[in-house]
């Protein structure tokens, strides 16, 4: 039974992290706010980061609530994970794997983002709502990779060194 409850904790809120972080990705990249999948993002979120914006205002791209909600709930995750598993462990140790938490989500989000654009490619037909969304909120990481590893007869190894480099980073990170 808890290990049951455990998987359910952290799946909802894993679930909900990754939509925060997506929303905030979406900002900082400047994606089309009126994609289909920009309105559910923003619909998702907002009962939450529009109350916190009130006495948060953004930074730039930056959306500091969005930030917040997601090192938040990146804390929550691992303080319920202590406490259904009945672990001992201080403050500042949950405050600290919450936030590499809140990392190694970003970038899973970033690897998962990155995989569904690569398999769109191989099937797209025309103008699709989602791959466009995709591509502006990837192309701020292959870009630069395409600077130093330009494509190769018409294979282009961005995606796979860019999914290379994020599992080396959520490795490193070692959560």
């Amino acid at each position: 039974m808890n290990n049951a409850l455990t998987f359910l904790v952290a799946t909802l809120i894993d679930l909900y992290l990754i939509i925060v972080l997506l929303r905030l990705w979406m900002q900082l990249t400047k994606a089309d706010f009126y994609n289909p999948v920009s309105q559910f993002v923003y619909k998702a979120t907002q009962p939450i980061v529009g109350p916190l914006r009130s006495f948060m205002p953004s930074v730039g791209s930056l959306d500091t609530a969005s930030l917040l909600l997601a090192l938040v709930l990146g804390i929550l995750k691992i303080a319920a994970l202590v406490w259904l598993n009945g672990l001992a462990a201080g403050a500042l140790v949950i405050v600290i794997q919450g936030v590499l938490a809140t990392i190694s989500s970003f970038l899973s989000m970033l690897f998962w983002v990155l995989i569904i654009r690569a398999i769109l490619s191989w099937f797209s037909q025309g103008y699709n709502p989602v791959e466009a969304m995709l591509h502006q909120i990837t192309e701020p990481v292959l870009a630069p990779i395409r600077k130093v590893i330009p494509p190769l007869g018409g294979l282009d190894l961005s995606v796979l060194v860019a999914i290379i480099a994020l599992q080396f980073l959520r490795i490193l990170i070692g959560v």
